[in-house]
């Protein structure tokens, strides 16, 4: 094969360079997206370099020589960073293909066609040079498109990091945050909600539909967070979109300006803290909870507070504590109404009255003054978020595993 390319070089080269103008245009007609990236000039020697690629191969395998792929992958990586489809890149290369054995099938027959036999022993040879270019190119355009996705992944952290990280806030201006909103692809000014995953949750929503919320998320060591651009929707819609996804989830309050991201980013956090909403569903929103955000904002009076109001509940066996805790949050949810309670709870109506009485005595507080109730209602939560938050207690620990007062139905107040 070598020995025939030879004979016929000076006439191969100058079919060859008629045969790049046929392609270029051809390429430029049939292929928008090589039309939009390159100019006439530049496609076209490309071309012709690739065709002198694919003879000089040739040449090479029938020397027993690698092909020389170098070229080839710069190509594809090249390619792969202007945006170029995967597919008219491969195209291209088939169109090279047809075009070489063309110019070569012409050139052998205008200088001996009798030598037309010797040629075709090369067909497979010249299209296994083809394949090994084209998949050198796609593999290089794979790999640069995997690491500008990598790189693209990192800028967005980073930007999510200056917008929703307290350990960013020194250096944080309101123009940096625009500057990191706008990059992010986010309005100056609108409407925001940040959502703060629990442990093992997975976030991933995007948005339903073109009008529904769009969420960025971020995914770190210690859990995910979702920066949702709302729109003109209400925080319950960023609710929605997480029900399916089975997590617990606390959100924000809704935030007027990128500035505003990284309390927002404390406040879902306290939220998802606060624990489920009264419903029991698995997302909590903040303005819906915050009772139990003010007790999950500092652990150490929440502990205060569980002692002081709840200590002698928590005193008793963990049986008996867990009945009186339980009652008392399902009386919470109920309204303070002592009959729907002993619905939810199937039992007496006088047996509730008079665990409620057992805990009054207990803890010295009347569920008839409002000061108290508020008192006793605080607790319960503490309670229920250190339950939440901690392993199950073994046997013997005190007031362990009570039922949060979001476990029972909210029902209209009666007399208790």
């Amino acid at each position: 094969m070598e020995r025939i390319i030879e004979e016929i070089r000076e006439d191969l080269d100058r079919r060859i360079a008629v045969a790049a103008d046929r392609l270029t245009d051809r390429t430029l007609t049939e292929d928008p997206a090589y039309a939009a990236l390159l100019g006439r000039g530049e496609l076209r020697e490309r071309i012709h370099h690739t065709l002198h690629q694919a003879v000089e191969g040739l040449v090479r395998t029938s020397r027993g020589e690698p092909v020389e792929l170098a070229d080839a992958r710069a190509t594809g990586a090249l390619r792969a960073g202007q945006g170029l489809p995967l597919a008219s890149l491969r195209r291209a290369y088939r169109h090279v293909g047809r075009l070489v054995w063309q110019c070569l099938t012409e050139a052998v027959a205008a200088h001996d066609r009798a030598a037309l036999p010797r040629l075709l022993a090369g067909a497979g040879a010249l299209w296994d040079v083809l394949d090994q270019l084209a998949d050198a190119a796609s593999e290089a355009y794979h790999q640069a498109g995997a690491e500008r996705a990598e790189r693209e992944r990192e800028r967005r952290a980073a930007l999510l990091d200056a917008l929703l990280d307290d350990s960013a806030a020194a250096a944080r201006t309101p123009e940096s945050a625009a500057s990191a909103a706008a990059r992010l692809g986010l309005p100056e000014r609108g409407r925001f909600a940040v959502v703060v995953l629990g442990p093992g949750g997975t976030g991933g929503v995007t948005g339903a539909g073109p009008d529904a919320p769009r969420v960025l998320w971020r995914i770190r060591a210690d859990g995910e967070t979702g920066l949702a651009e709302l729109g003109h929707h209400p925080p319950e819609a960023l609710a929605a979109l997480l029900a399916p996804l089975a997590v617990r989830a606390g959100i924000s309050p809704v935030v007027g300006s990128p500035g505003e991201l990284a309390g927002a980013r404390r406040l879902a956090a306290l939220a998802l803290r606060a624990g489920p909403p009264p419903s029991g569903a698995g997302v909590a929103l903040l303005d819906e909870r915050i009772p139990a955000a003010l007790v999950a904002a500092d652990p150490e009076l929440a502990a205060r507070l569980r002692e002081v109001v709840l200590g002698p509940v928590l005193a008793l066996p963990p049986q008996e504590a867990r009945v009186l805790l339980l009652t008392l949050g399902t009386w919470l949810a109920c309204q303070g109404s002592t009959t729907y309670a002993a619905q939810r709870l199937y039992c007496h109506r006088n047996t509730v009255s008079n665990r409620l009485r057992r805990l009054e005595q207990l803890t010295g507080r009347a569920l008839s003054d409002p000061a108290h109730v508020v008192e006793l209602a605080l607790a319960h939560a503490a309670v229920a978020q250190r339950a939440t938050a901690a392993p199950p207690p073994g046997p013997g620990a005190a007031g362990g595993g009570p039922t949060p007062a979001g476990t029972a139905r909210r029902s209209p107040r009666s007399p208790g």
